[in-house]
C-alpha cells in the first residue's frame, strides 16, 4: 500500500470513530442547553452567487427564527477551492459560535489535488447536516456550434486550444469533471478559474468562457431560459426537469458522473449536544414546503440525515475524488 493510500485510509477509519463516537455523550452543561447566547457566523468559502445561494440563505433566517440569535452569512473567498473560508472556521473557537457550510470543493476535492493544506478536511471539522445534492451538468455558451457532448468533443478536436471552461475554482469539483472530460475525450480545452460559481457562471453567460460543468441548482434557470445550452447531465438518470438532455453515460462518457452537494459544519470539537441541536434544527427546515418547493424547482433534493451519515458521506467521497486527481494530473506540492 502507498503512503497515499495509507494515508487516505486511516482518515476514513478515523472519521468513521469520530462518526460513531458522536451517537453517545454525557449530559450537556448548561452552556450548551442554552446556545445559542449571541449571533451566529457561517461562513460560505466562495463569492455571492453559487448554486447554495437560496438554500443558505432560507437555512440561515429559519434559524435565526428557531434558535432565537441572528445566523449571519460572511462570504469569504479565496485560496484554493474555497480553502480560506474553510481555514478559517477549521481554526476558530469550537463552540457553535462559527459555521462552514461547504460545497465539495474545501472538504474532499481540495485535499486530493493540494499536498499541503492548513487543514484536515476531516480531522478538522465536526458535521452537522448535510444539505442539498443536485446532479452536474455541462453547458455550452449558444455560440459555440454543439447541441450534443459528441459535437462538442469534436469541434475541440478541430479547434484545439480555442475552448475555455470555467469553474469555481482550481481543484474544485467543476475543475476535475472538465480534466475528466479534456483526458477521457482526448481534447484540448482551456481550464479558466474564478473564486466562485457565481462569477463563472456569469462569465459564461457573457461568453467569455465557452463551457462549464456546474449543478442544474444554478444552470437550470439560464438552460430553461435558453440564455445556455445543456448537453448531458452528470449523474446515471435524466433530470425530470430536462427530460430531453441525456446523460453522460449515454453520450459515451459513463465515467464522468458526479453531484454536487453542500453541507454545514462547525470545528472540531464542538460539543456534541450543540451539533445536536443544529442538526434538528437543519433538518426541520429541509422539510418546509418552502425548502422542498424552491429545490424541486431547480432539480435539487434535500439530504436529511445525521451528523453520522454526513461524516460517513465524506469519508467515502475523500479516496473517490483522490483517484480522479491522480487519473487526470491534477496535483499541486
Amino acid at each position: 500500500m502507498s503512503g497515499r493510500q495509507f494515508s487516505l485510509t486511516r482518515r476514513i477509519v478515523l472519521a468513521a470513530s469520530v462518526a460513531a463516537s458522536l451517537g453517545t455523550f454525557p449530559a450537556a452543561p448548561a452552556a450548551t442547553q442554552t446556545y445559542p447566547t449571541r449571533p451566529v457566523k457561517i461562513v460560505v468559502p466562495f463569492a455571492p452567487g453559487g448554486p447554495t445561494e437560496f438554500i443558505i440563505r432560507l437555512v440561515a433566517d429559519r434559524l435565526t427564527g428557531t434558535l432565537g440569535q441572528p445566523f449571519v452569512i460572511e462570504n469569504r473567498p479565496g485560496g484554493a477551492g474555497g480553502t480560506v473560508g474553510a481555514k478559517s472556521v477549521a481554526s476558530a473557537e469550537a463552540d457553535g459560535y462559527t459555521l462552514l457550510f461547504s460545497s465539495p470543493g474545501p472538504l474532499v476535492t481540495a485535499a486530493a489535488v493540494y499536498k499541503n493544506l492548513d487543514y484536515d478536511p476531516i480531522k478538522s471539522f465536526a458535521p452537522i447536516a448535510m444539505v442539498i445534492y443536485a446532479p452536474q451538468m455541462v453547458v455550452v455558451h449558444p455560440s459555440l456550434p454543439a447541441t450534443s457532448l459528441a459535437e462538442l468533443v469534436d469541434y475541440a478536436k478541430r479547434n484545439p486550444g480555442k475552448v475555455t471552461f470555467g469553474s469555481s475554482g482550481y481543484g474544485t469539483q467543476p475543475h476535475m469533471l472538465g480534466e475528466m472530460l479534456k483526458l477521457a475525450a482526448g481534447i484540448n480545452i482551456i481550464h479558466v478559474p474564478y473564486r466562485g460559481a457565481g462569477q463563472s457562471v456569469s462569465d459564461l453567460l457573457a461568453g467569455q468562457v465557452q463551457m462549464i460543468f456546474e449543478t442544474t441548482a444554478i444552470l437550470l434557470p439560464h438552460v430553461q431560459g435558453g440564455r445556455l445550452r445543456a448537453l448531458a447531465v452528470a449523474v446515471a438518470a435524466r433530470s425530470p426537469l430536462l427530460p430531453e438532455v441525456p446523460t453522460t453515460a449515454e453520450s459515451g462518457y459513463p465515467k464522468l458522473i458526479a453531484s454536487f452537494w453542500s453541507g454545514l459544519l462547525a470545528p472540531a470539537g464542538t460539543p456534541a449536544p450543540i451539533v445536536a441541536k443544529l442538526n434538528a434544527a437543519v433538518n426541520d427546515i429541509l422539510k418546509s414546503k418552502e425548502a422542498q418547493t424552491g429545490l424541486e424547482r431547480l432539480s435539487a433534493e434535500a439530504k436529511i440525515g445525521s451528523p453520522q451519515d454526513f461524516a460517513a458521506f465524506i469519508a467515502a467521497e475523500t479516496p473517490r475524488w483522490a483517484t480522479i486527481a491522480s487519473e487526470t494530473g491534477i496535483k499541486v506540492d
